[in-house]
This record gives C-alpha cells, structure tokens and sequence, in this order.
C-alpha cells in the first residue's frame, strides 16, 4: 500500500510520518484489498485546546473511505482516525465475503 502525505500550515515530521506508517501497515495486513491512502496533517488556530487534526482517506475497490479526527496532538489523532476507519472496512469486509 502507498502512502502520501501532506502537511497544511505544519512543519514536516519523520516521525510522525513513521508513527502512521506503522499504524497503517497494520491496516494493510489485515486488510489486503487496500490500495493507498491519502494522509494530510492540519494545524488549526481556532481550537485552543485541540487544534491537531488528521485526515486519512484510503482507497479500496468500491467507493473510498475516509475518516478525520481534531485532538490535542498528532499522535492521538493518528489513532482515532485508524480506529474509526478500521471500524468502517469492517462492515466492508463483511460486504466482501463470499459463501
């Protein structure tokens, strides 16, 4: 699975970018019919005690999801947003058994 990432109104980090990178990989392994994902990173003013946001759509055979999350850090953020997408390619999977 290929990643891209993007970075709005944020410095670029390796180690975030490795941080998702792993919890992806995860993802991918368990689901093998992902393609890609889209990742972007958003710093957001407005929010004075959140402000973090992650935005992750991932594409798959059928139409693409697409999941996002606002927290205080990045890193939490990560991980809301990989667990509201595992939860939606769940209910995919069970659309893609076949009997």
């Amino acid at each position: 699975m290929t990643v891209n990432y993007q970075y709005v109104n944020t410095d670029i980090s390796e180690t975030l970018s490795a941080f998702t990178e792993e919890k992806l990989s995860k993802l991918s392994n368990r689901y093998e019919f992902l393609i890609s994902a889209a990742v972007k990173f958003k710093h957001d003013d407005n929010f004075h005690n959140k402000g973090k946001i992650c935005d992750i759509e991932l594409s798959l055979p059928g139409p693409r999801l697409f999941a996002t999350s606002n927290e205080a850090n990045y890193e939490v953020a990560v991980r809301e947003t990989i667990k509201d997408l595992e939860r939606q390619l769940k209910k995919r999977k069970e659309v893609y058994k076949v009997y």
